[in-house]
Formats: C-alpha cells, sequence, structure tokens
C-alpha cells in the first residue's frame, strides 16, 4: 500500500572547497555596493532557479512590504564564474546584499576582510533570531568557523538501503558496521549487488563519501579538522585504516563489477530499479525518491540508515554529516541598513515553508506555516531535526587540488584497484 505524505508543521527544526586568492579586495562593505543604490540586490546562480523563485515569491507575498520599502533587484550568474565576479565586487567594494556560497574558502576571506555580515547578529534582534535550525547551525560553524550562510539549503547523509532486498535475504537492518558488512557479504553470497556509488572521473566523491564518513565515526567529529590545521596527517595509521576498511569493500566486489565506470545518474537508477541494496548518498536525491517515473522500486521499499558506529570509535552515529548546498551570503552592508535587515529577516521567517511547499526543498530554516511533504522527505526532517551535532564530509576542508585527487582515485578504491594507503599517499601529496 502506498504511504501517505505527512504535514510538516512549523517547529525549530551542508559543497566542494576550492582554495583562492582574494584579489583586490579593501576591507568593510564600502563602495556603492549594498542597497542603499540599488534597492535590495541579489546576485544567484543561473544553475539554480529554485532560489530566485521562491525570493520572488516572498517579495510578492510574505515580503511585499519590505519589497515596497526597498524592491528586490535579482542578477544573474553562471556558477562557473561566479566566484570570479564576487572577487571582483569584492574589490570595487560592491557587493550585493546577497550572493551565493558557492566556495567556502572564498567566503572565509571574506569574512576575514569585514565584508560578509555574521547572520546570527543580523538576526539576533528580530522575530527570526531563531530561524536557523539547530543541524544548520553546527554545519556552518565546521564549515566557516562562524554562521557566515542563510541555509537555504540543507541535505543531511547516510545510507539508503531497500528494505524488500534486506527481508528477502533475511537481513535485519544493520545497527554497527560489522553488522553492515556481514549484511553485504550475505547479499553477495545471495547474487544481488550490495552497494551502488558512482566512481567514474569527478564522480568519485560517491567512494570517498564512504571513507569520510568511516572517519568520523572511527576518529570523530574533527577527523577532518584536524588535518586542516595541521595537527595530523592523511599518512597516519588511523587515517589509513579508514581508507583500507573501504578498500576492502572494494575487493570484495561489494560495490559492483565496475564503479570507476558508474556515474551519478547510473548509480542511482541501479538503486531504484532495485539491482542493488545500499547506496550512500544526500537528502538530494529525495528529488529522484520522489518522483515515481525514476522510482521504480516504490518509496516504500527505501530506508534510511546513518552511517553505523565502529567498535571502539570516537565517533558515534547521532553525528550526521550535512552540507549546506549553496546558501546564501549576506554582505556587511546588510548590517549596516534597517531596511535591509528587514528583508532578511522575512526570508529567514518564510523561506524555509515556501521552497518546502512550491519545490520539495528542504532548507536549515524552520518552517512557518504547514506543509504536507511525501513520507521520504518527512524522514528526512526527522533526522535533521534530532540532529544536534553535524559532520562534514572528506574533501569539505580541502582545496581543490587534493579534492580533485580524492574524487579521481576513489573510484579505484570501491573497484579494489588501489589501497587504502595508497589513496590516502595521493590525497595527502596535493595538502602540501
Amino acid at each position: 500500500m502506498k504511504s501517505t505524505g505527512r504535514t510538516w508543521a512549523p517547529r525549530m527544526a551542508c559543497a566542494v572547497t576550492v582554495s583562492l586568492a582574494l584579489a583586490a579586495c579593501g576591507g568593510g562593505s564600502g563602495g556603492d555596493g549594498g542597497s542603499s543604490d540599488d534597492g535590495f540586490t541579489m546576485m544567484s546562480l543561473n544553475e539554480n532557479t529554485t532560489q530566485d523563485s521562491v525570493i520572488t515569491s516572498l517579495s510578492e507575498d510574505q515580503c511585499a512590504t519590505q519589497d515596497e520599502a526597498l524592491p528586490l533587484d535579482i542578477t544573474e550568474q553562471a556558477q562557473e564564474s561566479v566566484d570570479q565576479q564576487i572577487q571582483l565586487l569584492a574589490g570595487q567594494g560592491a557587493l550585493p546584499d546577497l550572493f551565493p556560497a558557492n566556495t567556502p574558502d572564498l567566503i572565509r576571506e571574506l569574512a576575514e576582510n569585514d565584508q560578509v555580515a555574521n547572520v546570527q547578529d543580523v538576526l539576533a534582534d528580530g522575530d527570526a533570531a531563531d530561524a536557523i535550525v539547530p543541524a544548520a547551525e553546527s554545519a556552518a560553524d565546521q564549515i566557516f568557523g562562524d554562521q557566515l550562510v542563510l541555509p537555504v539549503e540543507l541535505n543531511i547523509e547516510g545510507i539508503w538501503f531497500n528494505k524488500e532486498i534486506l527481508e528477502a535475504n533475511g537481513i535485519a537492518v544493520p545497527q554497527t558496521w560489522d553488522e553492515l558488512v556481514a549484511a553485504f557479504e550475505t547479499l553477495q553470497a545471495a547474487g544481488v549487488q550490495p552497494i551502488t556509488n558512482a566512481g567514474s572521473g569527478g564522480d568519485g566523491w560517491g567512494i570517498s563519501r564512504w571513507i569520510g564518513a568511516y572517519l568520523f565515526r572511527t576518529i570523530g567529529p574533527d577527523a577532518m579538522r584536524a588535518i586542516a590545521d595541521g595537527e595530523a596527517s592523511l599518512t597516519d595509521p588511523e587515517y589509513v585504516e579508514a581508507a583500507q576498511a573501504i578498500a576492502e569493500l572494494g575487493e570484495a566486489g561489494y560495490f559492483g563489477p565496475a564503479p570507476n565506470s558508474i556515474d551519478y545518474a547510473t548509480a542511482i537508477n541501479t538503486f531504484l530499479t532495485g539491482e542493488a541494496a545500499f547506496m550512500y548518498m544526500g537528502s538530494w536525491a529525495l528529488a529522484d525518491f520522489n518522483d515515481p517515473e525514476a522510482n521504480q522500486i516504490g518509496e516504500d521499499a527505501i530506508g534510511f540508515l546513518p552511517f553505523p558506529e565502529v567498535e571502539g570509535g570516537e565517533g558515534n552515529s547521532d553525528q550526521t554529516p550535512t552540507n549546506l548546498g549553496t546558501s546564501i551570503v549576506l554582505s556587511s552592508a546588510v548590517a549596516e541598513e534597517e531596511q535591509a535587515q528587514a528583508w532578511v529577516e522575512c526570508i529567514a521567517s518564510n523561506y524555509g515553508s515556501v521552497a518546502l511547499r512550491d519545490h520539495g526543498q528542504i532548507t536549515g530554516l524552520q518552517l512557518a506555516e504547514d506543509v504536507e511533504v511525501p513520507p521520504l522527505t518527512g524522514l528526512v526532517q526527522d533526522q535533521i531535526e534530532a540532529t544536534d551535532e553535524s559532520v562534514l564530509w572528506f574533501e569539505a576542508l580541502f582545496p581543490a587540488s587534493a579534492t580533485t585527487a580524492s574524487q579521481q582515485n576513489a573510484g579505484l578504491v570501491g573497484s579494489g584497484q588501489m589501497s587504502g594507503e595508497d589513496f590516502m599517499s595521493a590525497v595527502s601529496a596535493e595538502l602540501g
């Protein structure tokens, strides 16, 4: 029987990092930028139509008063050139009020130059002071070191599984890493592909996500921060052990016959056609899960498993891998102008409900009204509400070269062609 949707009432309820030099930046917001001359200005990505749609809708309804006082003015930028444009405008003191957090390193550099507002400070004295959910706050603190974004996107990650395949093979939902590996072994023996995840080219993050998640369960939630801060090395034994644990899954064939030739779309399709039992994936996959044409196994067959705990590890399964997608940054000019702050407060109060209602998108903002959602979306909302501490992903704090090395080599780990030690050495070499 098909599951019914759920109504979500209002309640309080995480991106590839590239290091870019901030060219010609002066301190402060300065210049002719901000809302005083151009209305309430926003730069958005050509590729992200949801943000434009939601904020335009708000300007015509919930935020109409704010729009009358300070008219919304949206300009679009291609994602491939958005960082360069942000750098250019920053150097001219002309950043728009809102712009996309495309590259965390760049946003951190802007913050160091006092060109980015702290979102919590902007919201602190208004009705939207508690608008950001704890999971999003935790993720922002880890990515940026502060609340530097309005989290209009929020994704959690974990292991999705096919309930019917597990039941048919007498497998209970695994609660520990050892139980999960035992399930893989049982499925392999029964002729069922245990895992589907992409490993080709830039889609190799489908495999490297497993490595990062294992690290957070063994070493703990600060595993990758220690690497970024130079307090540990990827070639340290405990880090190599994590990569080797995933390499052993590859050697056993659990990712399928050739994961290094599988792209993202193929991995998703393999899971949704019932050809594999498990898949590590973020909640952005809900778009496919909730699409009856793409999802041939049916929503009732899909379950979610937080990455399980590893015996003796410092992390736990309550620490949820989270990312903030392409969230919104506020220029420092916003913190200086009352009308711009009123706009931000209105967005923070209403964006979450409109995005979920009209686009099925989960955000890091509380809901202002009841929203009917599909069951799997409700499941993700439950997990977000239960999350107080977020962890990141393997490449979250890497420079571009290390991210590339990780994603291009992870598929070889998943296919059993590269050892954990060789993988970690290859990535470590790009960290300097």
